[in-house]
């Protein structure tokens, strides 16, 4: 095992061996369960002027991994899902891009052909999506093929039964390994939290994955339940500050799955700016992955500037 990065020498350590591994993902300090759920329910109780919620609206836009990964997918629905990204509400052209579009490795040629020029990214899941259970021989050609293709972003998924039983060494091999295929490519490592379990294990799965090179930690597929949650949401964004504060990098989060709501894209959003800090209010930095979000954040845009509910028949349907 080796750091793929310069550390300080406590963290380097920790990827010494298996033993160092374990020892200091069992060494993390234990979440509250009850200080992080209230922490999180009290966060989700603010409220926001008319003008700051505008912006935040636009902000969250901009945040938007618009999804689709269904077994039903077509190169016309890609076609489409790119359309609507480039130009949320057509008939409102200030209203922002969104950060990327995010598919299947199939899809993606079609996907990165219609948003060449436009900024937006192109999001790739790998790794035997969404169970993880192939070999690595299969995950490094998935990976690599989604490159190859034209993803800009690889959102992999981590081994969770060898997590859950304690072959910490095994994932993180896995993560460095698809952290090389990916090239240039960002790699946002999911950790599935449904199946966690724990807030104590989210966050050990959290610094294993900050510790293997993951540019972004990401709470789930949106194929388990529960996918996204504020708590461990907010357990994520603990990472990535101590991260930071430890090795002075700046990594990302992505919560995925059930955030269908601007209310629900807000509370986010001030658990982003409370928890992590100010920094990470940026698509960079921090994500939505998102299928249906992105229709409920235009009509309350077009809410908060004309006066009155539009309702959905003025947004495409994705």
């Amino acid at each position: 095992m080796a750091a793929p990065t310069t550390l300080p020498s406590a963290l380097a350590d920790a990827t010494r061996d298996e033993s160092s591994l374990r020892r200091f993902l069992h060494g993390l300090p234990g979440v509250d369960q009850v200080g992080v759920e209230q922490r999180a329910a009290g966060l989700g109780t603010r409220s926001i002027k008319k003008a700051s919620k505008l912006h935040a609206i636009d902000l969250a836009i901009s945040m938007v991994d618009l999804t689709t990964l269904e077994g039903a997918d077509t190169h016309g629905k890609v076609r489409s899902l790119a359309a609507k990204a480039r130009r949320p509400d057509p008939d409102r052209p200030d209203v922002p891009q969104v950060a990327a579009v995010c598919v299947y490795p199939d899809m993606v040629k079609t996907a990165a052909d219609d948003l060449v020029g436009t900024g937006i990214n192109v999001a790739s899941v790998a790794t035997a999506f969404p169970s993880g259970r192939s070999t690595m021989d299969i995950k490094l050609a998935d990976t690599r093929f989604a490159v190859e293709q034209g993803a800009s972003e690889v959102d992999m998924v981590i081994d969770r039964g060898a997590f859950l039983s304690g072959r910490y060494g095994q994932v993180f091999e896995e993560i460095v390994k698809i952290k090389e295929a990916c090239g240039d490519a960002h790699l946002k490592v999911i950790l599935e939290t449904g199946e966690l379990v724990t807030y104590d294990n989210v966050r050990r799965a959290s610094w294993l994955a900050l510790l293997a090179g993951g540019d972004f930690i990401k709470t789930s597929t949106g194929k388990v339940q529960p996918a996204a949650t504020l708590p461990v949401t907010h357990v994520m964004l603990q990472a990535v500050r101590d991260w930071k504060d430890q090795t002075g990098e700046l990594r990302g989060v992505k919560p995925a799955g059930g955030i269908r709501t601007t209310k629900d894209a807000i509370k986010y959003l001030v658990a982003v700016h409370e928890v992590a800090g100010r920094e990470w209010l940026d698509p960079h930095l921090f994500r939505f992955g998102a299928s249906t979000l992105l229709n409920d954040l235009l009509m309350q845009r077009r809410t908060q500037l004309d006066g009155h509910y539009s309702g959905p028949d003025y947004v495409t349907v994705d």
